[in-house]
């Protein structure tokens, strides 16, 4: 029993039994006349009872045990069958219940760590331990099949065999066959004792292989229930994806070991008609369902962690102050000291030596932060986003293939490749899908947040007093700001959705196809969903603006219209501004001509330039130049919607004149229908009038024009007309600057409707209708006929009218120095300045 001989203790015992017999030493001969002498014997009677229930008890741990062999599991197995008098299909029960009860010991122990990588490779080794001692224990080979030494079968009922078989005298199996060898006093022993043997009193028939086969599936079934269980729960103690990888790793690399050669594939398919597939059907959904709940809860404290940084955010621009003493709240109030105040990171350390092209795509610097009006709270956001993102998808990086996974582990560089036991990475795309999955959701959810923030925000701000200057409006342009620029600034959430960088050469060969038969190439699924996550985002933030810019354009053109409809004489003079006295001909009846003087206004009204100039700096204020262009448009739309309403009720109050108001004078009338167009001018999208082809005016418009030309004299208006158009036309070339952002860039390029001279020789670029700071600038002679063909366009409502050539030698307008010292060339083919290389490549 101590050395674990539980056969040899079993003869033993079945000889002590049988001496019992013999000597008639049960319970019912008390009477025995070798008891009265030897009363000892009660006691070792008594004593060899134990033996039985200790010998099985033995035996059956010794089947629960893993690392046992072959042959000491068949002798377990005979102890068994001899002592309890079974079958080999009992045996074969008994065998799959102990490994049964294994499993279940094995996956009830809570580790954690690498621990729980061991328990599962533990669980596989037993499982193929059980599968292939099943085989070499009770499988019996078909008659005619010669046995093969590399998979021996048959061993219980071979051992079986050899303890009761009848053999010849002296050859045959004997429990007391060693003891008879040494000891002298053996030859006194009757040949019953000597030469005794265990029997069985059924006859141990072979398993049948269907019969096998049925209960080692059943088996398997049972086993599956515990296993999946077990596993479920050992690894919910894995809370990284990296742990996960690790353990389908060791995994692989045991299958890959144990279950290479061939002869696995023969014990499966004899056992069970078909390769057990431990990754495959047992594992792979295991896992694949911890990797799905990781994922979903890795982003789900993203989104939750990302709310409240956002409502932690909002609820310190709304509860700031002037006293704040946070930098970056002051920052987020006046984009303008942001972008107007110097930093040491404006520029990266290695500026003067790393080219642009060189450094990577998203290294950002202060500079272009400030470029895109990304305000350091925003930054600080989106940084803090971005970090988790990084972590997370590192994490989830680590269950994906690598570019050198194959090379470096699957085979290694002068062996011989193995067959490995399971594709590792057949779940990638599945798993790529729940990441893309989980960090849509992710972001639909910040979007989501964002939305009901701003919606709380303009029911707020319906009534607020003084909105342009409350805390509330900085948090709904913070709003807009974030939305914009989170798929800039979180470079690993274009990541988790596109999908992993791989090799990039195949897809560029598929899709160079298409295109060379002309059919339109197909986006990635992938690069799909990332432009929909930009739309969704973009979106978000213009819907952000245009709170903003609603708010901004109520209350200026609120006080425009107070400014407007102020019908006082103080008022109307408070608000007058430079008018131009011009002289102009005029032919008498008897056709002599008549020098008169008229005046005219060349400067909108104080309201007027105070209207716009306010809306450039609630523009400039939350950096302009990166608001989305829609934004803009709308915004202008609005302002000259307001504009038009203003006049109409203006044009309203005095259709019904009330007593003591100021009426409306000629030249009032003048000047308000002067303000009028010059708005109309700065406040019209011009490239989108020119694309839809939409030529004719507003009808408001145009009634409310008639409305003020009809308080003017015709004929004064048939004369103040053409120069009416030039002072208009003068003027919005000269604030084109000032307002800039307000007339839009469509509005700074747009090309002359008039053409030059065509007879003029000079190589020179037309003149841009609202720049009046430069002069005709020379081109290469090229592009000669590229801008020939360019001054020939269609006339925007920027030009009123367009200037007389005559002005052109006018040496005060702009332009006259070159042309002048064009004319005073004669000889063309000499060296001019104007037809140098580097000047002509300031053009270019």
């Amino acid at each position: 029993m101590e050395a674990s001989q539980y056969l040899h203790a079993t003869g033993l015992y079945l000889l002590c039994c049988h001496l019992h017999c013999l000597l008639r030493l049960d319970s019912s001969s008390r009477l025995s006349p070798i008891l009265s002498r030897f009363p000892i014997l009660v006691r070792q009677v008594a004593a060899a009872s134990h033996f039985r229930s200790t010998i099985l008890h033995e035996s059956k741990m010794l089947l629960k045990c893993q690392a046992v062999s072959d042959q000491a599991v068949a002798e377990a197995l005979c102890s068994v069958i001899l002592l309890e008098e079974s079958s080999p299909r009992q045996a074969l029960t008994d065998f799959l219940l102990a490994r049964k009860a294994t499993i279940q010991k094995l996956l009830k122990q809570p580790r954690h760590g690498a621990g729980i990588k061991t328990q599962i490779c533990s669980l596989v080794e037993l499982l193929a331990t059980t599968l292939n001692q099943a085989h070499a224990l009770f499988y019996t080979a078909s008659e005619g099949l010669l046995p093969d030494p590399s998979m021996p079968c048959g061993l219980l009922f071979s051992t079986l065999e050899t303890i009761t078989g009848q053999h010849p005298t002296g050859k045959g199996f004997s429990v007391l066959k060693d003891e008879v060898k040494l000891c002298s006093w053996s030859r006194h022993l009757p040949a019953s004792i000597t030469e005794f043997q265990p029997t069985l009193r059924t006859l141990a028939h072979p398993i049948s292989q269907e019969y096998l086969r049925d209960t080692l599936q059943k088996w398997i079934h049972m086993c599956n229930g515990d296993i999946k269980t077990g596993i479920t729960n050992l690894l919910a103690y894995v809370k990284t994806m990296k742990g996960l990888a690790g353990i389908r790793d060791a995994m692989w690399e045991l299958l890959s070991s144990e279950l290479a050669g061939p002869s696995w594939e023969v014990v499966s398919r004899r056992l069970l008609e078909k390769p057990l597939l431990f990754w495959e059907d047992m594992m792979q959904p295991l896992f694949l369902d911890r990797v799905q709940t990781l994922t979903k809860e890795g982003f789900e404290s993203i989104s939750s962690s990302s709310k409240e940084l956002l409502v932690s955010a909002l609820q310190e621009l709304e509860s700031s102050t002037g006293s704040s003493s946070n930098k970056h709240i002051h920052l987020e109030q006046n984009m303008s000291l942001f972008l107007w105040s110097e930093s040491p990171s404006d520029l990266p350390a290695d500026a003067a030596w790393v080219s642009v092209a060189n450094r990577g795509h998203f290294a950002s610097t202060g500079l272009s932060m400030k470029a895109q009006a990304i305000s350091p709270c925003v930054q600080s956001f989106c940084s803090a986003l971005d970090s988790r993102l990084k972590v997370k998808l590192d994490d989830l990086l680590a269950y994906l293939p690598s570019d050198d996974a194959p090379l470096s582990q699957d085979a290694a560089p002068g062996q011989p490749a193995r067959k490995p036991a399971f594709d590792r990475y057949a779940d990638a795309t599945t798993v790529q899908g729940l990441l893309q999955t989980h960090s849509v959701a992710c972001i639909q959810h910040i979007v989501d947040c964002v939305q009901a923030e701003l919606q709380s925000l303009r029911d707020i701000m319906q009534d607020q007093q003084d909105v342009l200057r409350g805390s509330n409006l900085h948090a709904v342009l913070f709003m807009a700001r974030l939305c914009q620029s989170l798929g800039e600034l979180c470079p690993h959430l274009k990541q988790c959705i596109v999908g992993k960088p791989g090799n990039t050469e195949k897809p560029a060969n598929e899709m160079k196809v298409p295109k060379k038969q002309g059919m339109p190439q197909e986006m990635p699924p992938g690069q799909a969903k990332w432009q929909e996550v930009k739309e969704a985002l973009l979106q978000q933030s213009v819907a952000g603006y245009q709170v903003w810019s609603s708010a901004v354009v109520k209350v200026l053109a609120h006080e425009f219209t107070q400014s407007l409809l102020l019908d006082d004489a103080g008022s109307v003079l408070a608000t007058a501004t430079n008018w131009d006295e011009l002289e102009i001909q005029e032919e008498t009846e008897s056709g002599s001509s008549v020098t008169s003087k008229i005046r005219l206004p060349t400067q909108p009204s104080w309201y007027v330039q105070s209207f716009l100039f306010s809306l450039c700096q609630e523009v400039n204020r939350v950096g302009g130049q990166a608001l989305p262009k829609v934004t803009l448009q709308e915004m202008l739309k609005s302002c000259l919607a307001q504009v038009i309403a203003a006049y109409e009720k203006l044009s309203e109050e005095k259709h019904t004149m009330k007593e003591g108001a100021f009426p409306v004078t000629q030249n009032r009338a003048l000047q308000l229908l002067y303000d009028l167009r010059y708005l109309s001018i700065v406040l019209t999208a011009k490239a989108e009038e020119v694309k839809s082809g939409r030529s004719k005016p507003d009808a408001r418009m145009e009634k409310v024009t008639d409305f003020l030309e009809a308080l003017i004299d015709p004929f004064d208006l048939d004369v103040f007309t053409p120069h009416l158009n030039s002072n208009l036309n003068r003027l919005v070339q000269r604030t084109s600057v000032l307002f800039g952002l307000v007339m839009g860039t469509e509005n700074q390029f747009t090309p002359r409707s008039s053409t030059f001279n065509s007879q003029e020789p000079h190589n020179i670029l037309p003149l841009a209708s609202s720049q009046i700071r430069f002069g005709l600038l020379p081109l290469s002679m090229t592009s000669t006929r590229k801008a020939k063909s360019t001054s020939r366009g269609i006339d925007t409502q920027t030009q009123v009218d367009p200037l007389p050539l005559s002005r052109a030698g006018d040496p005060a307008h702009p332009g006259s120095l070159f042309r002048q010292l064009l004319n005073d060339e004669d000889d063309s083919s000499a060296s001019s300045l104007f037809k140098l290389g580097w000047l002509s490549s300031m053009t270019k």
